[in-house]
């Protein structure tokens, strides 16, 4: 997941919202749709927080506040869990677990604390194992009174249906390049330009992107993915060098977001390329999603990682005559 997106743009959704607050039933289900990085879970606490606020009554931040339940994936393991209580950076599960619906479930028996309403937030939906969706299809059926839920989802496609008919859907779109540079601004006011124009080409309108691909200092890395797509890499040289720039041991954040610093280089690509190019593109593009996803799963070594993905981009660069010609005198040897 990336971090939280200033709140910037998203005008209309917050109509939306607002103008069912002031309806006489609000629908007890939201699902916030919209690609990862536009700022969805941040504007679910911060609408969470108009939603349980009651006119005279002192309230708490959102992240402290009793009437606010977030579900989340947990630490990954109790080492995780130290560093996440040392305040230092920390690994999480894949998946927000069964229990983890139950322990909420078992907490919406009792009432509000502060006042009539309750928020649950759900982020990310997408990351609720089977058995959890299913348990918490029963809350979404039949939700206790004064309680709402706030289910953010990064793909609709993966939600099921059920879950899908028993809420209203709030879809939010990509920001305007401007927007994203002043959230990047104000989140990272000192980043060098090099990794500030590397983080606005490829955030594709989503601020969190823009703030995940400057926190992990892609900017040489995209220069290599560029290049790659360019002319190829023939000698190796460029896949040698991406490998050393990422490091020996990146985590898991880092390779998901160098994978998708890929992706978003291609879709650049994608939509500057004549009509012969773009078939290689599409099909590289399409490898790319699919190695996105496999990435969390299996445990990719790397070094191989970064050459499967320097070898995609390479294969989607033009074919130069001059190399044409070669590759037909060697195959005649």
């Amino acid at each position: 997941m990336t971090g939280p997106a200033p709140l910037i743009g998203h005008d209309e959704a917050w109509r939306i919202w607002r103008a069912a607050m002031m309806g006489e039933r609000m629908h007890h289900g939201w699902i916030l749709a919209g690609r990862e990085g536009l700022g969805k879970a941040s504007f679910a606490m911060a609408a969470a927080a108009e939603l349980v606020a009651e006119p005279g009554v002192s309230q708490p931040s959102a992240e402290a506040h009793p009437d606010i339940l977030v579900l989340s994936p947990l630490p990954a393991n109790d080492d995780e869990a130290k560093k996440r209580d040392d305040g230092k950076p920390f690994q999480l599960k894949r998946n927000i677990t069964i229990d983890q619906v139950r322990a909420l479930q078992r907490r919406l028996t009792t009432r509000p604390t502060l006042g009539r309403r309750r928020a649950v937030i759900i982020d990310a939906a997408d990351l609720l194992e089977k058995n959890a969706v299913n348990a918490l299809l029963k809350s979404l059926e039949e939700p206790p009174l004064g309680t709402f839920f706030l289910l953010v989802v990064h793909a609709l496609g993966r939600l099921l249906p059920t879950v899908r008919s028993r809420c209203r859907i709030l879809r939010f779109q990509s920001l305007t390049e401007a927007d994203v540079a002043r959230a990047l601004d104000a989140e990272a006011p000192h980043l060098d330009a090099d990794t500030r124009r590397m983080a606005l080409l490829l955030a594709g309108g989503a601020p969190g992107a823009a703030l995940a691909f400057a926190g992990q200092d892609l900017a040489r890395a995209h220069a290599i993915f560029e290049r790659l797509l360019e002319r190829g890499d023939p000698d190796l040289s460029l896949r040698a060098s991406l490998t050393s720039v990422l490091g020996a041991r990146p985590d898991r954040e880092r390779l998901a977001a160098t994978i998708e610093a890929a992706r978003m280089t291609v879709v650049r690509a994608l939509n500057r390329a004549a009509d012969p190019e773009r078939l290689r593109l599409v099909d590289v593009h399409a490898r790319l999603v699919r190695l996105a996803a496999e990435a969390p799963i299996y445990n990719f070594d790397a070094g191989m990682l970064m050459t499967e993905i320097g070898s995609l981009l390479a294969s989607a660069a033009p074919i130069r005559e001059g190399a044409h010609q070669v590759s037909c005198l060697q195959t005649r040897k």
